[in-house]
């Protein structure tokens, strides 16, 4: 099973994010998400036995509870840079509440085996993914005219494990940050 953790976006949030992406969509022949994938991972744990997903949930449940994690969605952006991107992505800025639970979340599943992240946790909402040398002046031109690109803001009163399966999300747990 591959797992991971992650913070839903609300359906306002969501909706701003689908309307940029069917506006740059068509600037760019990249492999583009679609809204309704988008997430805020604070994990990602990778394979995990079937026959341990109990205890998986068990470890998940005991993550200490900072609160609702308020999170904010604006800047848009290139991974590893502009000029050879890999990545185009939307900022999830969530202070210290969401680098808090991204921490105890880590130090959580460590303790049941699953490997540290070795990169600095570096909150991100991945828009599309650039597979080859593709054209992008048009795109980059689009998103410079865009000017503001704050989506907006929500308070997220839960966190879920899923599950990642034939480019298929389920939710498997979802677990009170209250």
């Amino acid at each position: 099973m591959r797992l991971f953790t992650a913070i839903d976006i609300s359906p306002e949030v969501r909706g701003k994010l689908g309307e940029l992406l069917a506006r740059l969509r068509p600037l760019g022949k990249l492999s583009w998400t679609t809204a309704d994938r988008l997430h805020v991972t604070t994990k990602f744990i990778g394979e995990w036995p079937e026959e341990r997903l109990e205890e998986m949930k068990r470890t998940l449940a005991s993550v200490g509870s900072p609160g609702p994690v308020g999170i904010e969605i604006r800047d848009l952006g290139w991974f590893p840079n502009p000029r050879h991107p890999r990545v185009f992505w939307a900022g999830v800025h969530g202070g210290e509440a969401l680098q808090d639970l991204a921490r105890a979340t880590e130090d959580a599943v460590h303790r049941i085996g699953v490997a540290r992240e070795e990169r600095d946790y570096s909150p991100h909402l991945t828009l599309a993914r650039i597979r080859e040398s593709v054209p992008l002046d048009a795109l980059r031109d689009e998103i410079e005219a865009l000017g503001s690109t704050n989506f907006g803001g929500f308070s997220a009163p839960l966190f879920y494990l899923y599950l990642s399966r034939a480019g298929r999300y389920t939710k498997l747990a979802d677990f009170s940050l209250t």
